[in-house]
């Protein structure tokens, strides 16, 4: 089977790829001509091609193809371990109680493999450089693009100066260091790895995603051991604290079925929280070598892996600590608020606090590498999509877009507003709790382009049977990842709505994500007079990924490489 769009032809043949012999991802070119009739079955093997444009001409993104299974897989599970599994969970616990607490994972942990079955479907088909808002370009209305590039892409590039700024409240754990050396550090790291060959960038993730994977592994195995009574306090807990002081709480005071519920709520917006950011395996679809391959495994299995992680995680910290411990929402933002440190200081076991600790460090300066990363590729998608000047899409010999890298890193220095007290601080923290809902919205979205990209092939005949890959449950899971999303993200202020509880500056900091959503898409459809995509007219061709210049794979014959191939 081969078959290539308007780009992959020109940008990803070897013979042209200029002076470094990996191959380079082709983006766009989903507007032209595409010159063969949309019933061509995606199996047959005579190539399409439509007209095959460059840089600043409906953009072809000048990225290479250098990250392998390992990267790719790393990435996803790196994107989603981070401060919230280490110490989010805390404020949930004491929000929602045990019960409630796991019950509000597994709902989140279902509307993610939703909304991941339909984007690991379009990604592998058609790996295109910053993915989110090109999809929503193509499958939708180039207004929602442009809206999902704002919304999302700002939601991760000031998120870059919230996990700097999280890394130096962790070091003050050990040490009095002042803060703005920790920063500038990790600013300075975080830079220069995204200045390098995007590979640099994988590797980066496969150390401290494996990193932040044995800590987890070692918390499991801490956390059977003291609620078995095998700690040195020999406290045998089991589920002792989902009767005293219970499975749920009193939400705000509420008593009955009623705060049982609204915690759950409270948690579930927590949850969200903790799991945005796994959906980012995909963004690195334009720079995997292989996506008809590596992709498919890599949404699924990091889907699911988290999804456990997680699931156990919320199980554990349940048995190990109550939800009343009054440190858990102490806000320290280090060790000293982490439900696991807490059920491990109760049991008696020295030095696993620091431990954690380094590994809270790590997830947060991996959280704020990712993140550059992920804002300079969502950059690359608006110019090729023609929604930023072209000059975006420069790549250096390495393939490393240097022009949006700065760009995305230039939000990465509002990290030293935390330094400072009162007005500047107070409006920092309040930027950041636009994360959540950009993230829910990003989902959204992206189910919709699935159902949008269903729909299309349901129209023009093509039998996805045939895809590279065919998302499961479909298109019911588009509906469910569609939907749910919207419930989470409507559902994240609900507590400003109750009884005496109603503050202005609250119901703002919970819902302003909502209308920075909105104004750029009806800006973008008054100027440019956008027209929503028929599913007739949908391009379902240009810009796929050749398989046939794929490095050739060669399956493991041994069992330890068989293992291997099943971890990664």
């Amino acid at each position: 089977m081969s078959y290539e769009g308007s780009d992959t032809g020109s940008a990803n043949s070897p013979g042209r790829a200029g002076k470094s012999d990996a191959p380079k991802s082709g983006s766009g070119g989903y507007e032209q001509d595409v010159g063969h009739p949309s019933t061509i079955p995606f199996g047959d093997v005579e190539k399409t091609r439509s007209r095959a444009v460059g840089v600043g001409e409906g953009g072809v993104g000048n990225t290479q193809r250098r990250l392998n299974r390992r990267h790719v897989t790393f990435i996803g599970i790196g994107g989603g371990i981070g401060t919230g599994l280490f110490i989010g969970t805390g404020s949930a616990l004491a929000k929602a109680g045990p019960a409630g607490l796991l019950m509000a994972f597994i709902v989140v942990g279902a509307v993610l493999w939703c909304v991941m079955e339909g984007l690991g479907e379009m990604a592998t088909l058609i790996p295109q450089a910053g993915t989110f808002p090109h999809y929503a370009t193509r499958f939708i209305d180039p207004a929602v693009g442009f809206t999902l590039a704002i919304s999302y892409g700002y939601c991760y590039t000031i998120a870059i100066a919230s996990e700097v700024s999280a890394a130096s409240l962790v070091v003050s754990y050990w040490t009095d260091i002042t803060p703005a050396l920790v920063i500038s550090i990790s600013l300075a790291l975080i830079f220069a790895i995204n200045m390098m060959n995007v590979k640099f960038f994988g590797e980066s993730e496969v150390i401290t995603a494996s990193i932040k994977v044995i800590c987890f592994i070692g918390l499991v195995l801490v956390s059977l051991v003291i609620t078995l009574g095998g700690a040195p306090n020999h406290d045998r807990i089991g589920f002792r604290y989902w009767k005293d002081p219970g499975a749920f709480t009193d939400y705000n005071g509420i008593t009955g079925s009623k705060g049982h519920f609204l915690g759950f709520l409270s948690a579930l917006v927590n949850a969200s929280f903790s799991f945005i950011g796994v959906e980012t395996v995909v963004i690195a679809a334009a720079e995997t070598v292989n996506p008809h391959k590596y992709l498919p495994k890599a949404t699924k299995r990091v889907t699911y892996r988290i999804a456990i992680f997680y699931i156990l995680g919320a199980l554990l910290i349940g048995m190990i600590v109550p939800y009343n411990d009054p440190n858990l929402s102490s806000g320290t933002g280090n060790a000293n608020s982490s439900p696991w440190v807490l059920g491990i200081k109760k049991a008696g076991i020295p030095a696993l606090d620091s431990i954690v600790n380094a590994c809270i460090l790590i997830s947060a300066w991996s959280a704020g590498n990712s993140y550059c990363y992920i804002g300079a590729r969502i950059i690359v998608a608006m110019a090729v999509d023609r929604q930023l000047p072209a000059f975006f899409t420069k790549t250096s010999k390495n393939g490393v877009p240097y022009y949006a890298v700065i760009a995305s890193f230039l939000f990465g220095p509002l990290a030293y507003l935390s330094l400072g007290s009162g007005g500047a601080a107070q409006a920092f923290s309040w930027i950041l709790s636009l994360s959540t809902v950009a993230g829910l919205l990003a989902w959204m979205t992206l189910s919709i382009c699935f159902l949008r990209f269903y729909k299309a092939c349901k129209v023009q005949g093509v039998d996805r049977n045939t895809l590279p890959y065919k998302g499961r449950l479909q298109p019911y899971a588009g509906w469910v990842g569609a939907i749910g999303s919207l419930i989470i993200t409507l559902l994240s202020g609900f507590s400003v709505f109750l009884k005496g509880n109603w503050s202005t500056s609250d119901f703002i900091a919970s819902y302003i994500g909502i209308p920075i959503y909105i104004v750029p898409f009806v800006l973008w459809k008054i100027f440019k007079r956008t027209r929503f995509r028929k599913a007739s007219e949908i391009d379902l061709w240009s810009g796929r990924f050749d398989p046939s210049e794929a490095p050739e794979d060669h399956p493991p014959t041994t069992w330890w490489g068989k293992f291997l191939d099943w971890v990664f």
